[in-house]
């Protein structure tokens, strides 16, 4: 009965350190989570293009000061032909996943750096979610949202765009800001923009170059209005080969040959998204609501 007795309370008392103390890892070590921080972009193979991508790094490090950052690019293109002509190898989201999963991260918030959720967000979700829960690896994952993902986004970039306009442009000068588009049902984000951005300037318009709104839908408009000069900017995070090729390019088919034909005084701004502090702000406000949720995990 004593003996009895004994072990029962031996048992509780074995349960209730179980409860309140953390786990231990072999060799009596304290197990205790690693978080990091991984920075997903579609990538450039433009080597001065990647500015953007300094300034956004420098900005997520600045707010979180305590975590590892790492790096992936979500296009095949780009990662082989970087290795091809530069001789680096940047990592896909599963490799550098898988890389920090081997290195003892627990906790890691992925974060896109996308404009739009489309195809390539759609994908990066995936291969996250893949990662999530593997035994002896990342125990953890959550998805930071690209630049436009809600009404909220939508509102804000409205605000912010219009400032990063060169100031000697003036009113009755138009502004085009050049998006990637796609075929994704995530390009409705473009149009929803360009909603927004007509109600604080209507002569900020929005094209895409693969997706809706076109250059072709906006020349009219641009007629209609007798508008004569028109300014040309990146709506994406990198001012790379598109922005230097479909947009600013001397080719028959870019967007400012396009225009300079129909008549237009066009004007470029080759800086991408990412080099404006209050556009990478959004992407830095996502990021934190991804890091936060890491805490609830």
């Amino acid at each position: 009965m004593i003996r009895s007795r004994s072990l029962r309370l031996i048992l509780a008392a074995a349960l209730t350190l179980t409860i309140i103390c953390p786990a231990f890892a072999g060799h009596g070590e304290v197990e205790s989570p690693k978080k990091g921080i991984l920075l997903v972009a579609f990538g450039t193979s433009v080597p001065e293009a990647r500015v953007s991508l300094e300034n956004i790094g420098e900005k997520v490090a600045k707010a979180f000061p305590d975590t590892e950052i790492r790096w992936a690019y979500s296009a095949a293109i780009i990662r082989n032909k970087i290795k091809r002509t530069e001789n680096m190898n940047v990592p896909s989201p599963a490799a550098a996943l898988a890389q920090m999963g081997d290195d003892g991260f627990t906790h890691v918030a992925v974060q896109s750096l996308h404009t739009i959720p489309g195809q390539e967000f759609s994908d990066l979700t995936k291969t996250a979610k893949a990662f999530d829960g593997i035994p002896k690896s990342i125990s953890h994952i959550s998805i930071g949202t690209p630049l436009l993902t809600s009404p909220h986004d939508l509102a804000a970039m409205a605000k912010v765009l219009p400032a990063t306009v060169p100031a000697d442009r003036k009113k009755n000068e138009a502004v085009i800001f050049m998006g990637h588009g796609t075929h994704d049902p995530g390009n409705i984000y473009y149009p929803g923009l360009a909603t927004y951005l007509q109600e604080e300037d209507s002569n900020i318009y929005v094209g895409t170059v693969e997706g809706y709104p076109a250059l072709d839908n906006i020349i009219p408009k641009l007629k209609a209005k007798g508008i004569k000069k028109v300014w040309l900017m990146p709506l994406m995070s990198v001012a790379g080969d598109h922005a230097r090729n479909d947009m600013a390019g001397p080719e028959d088919d870019s967007w400012k040959s396009i225009l300079t034909k129909e008549g237009f005084n066009v004007k470029t701004v080759l800086k991408g998204t990412g080099e404006y502090d209050t556009v990478v702000a959004q992407w830095v406000a996502h990021l934190k609501e991804a890091f936060k949720a890491l805490d609830s995990m």
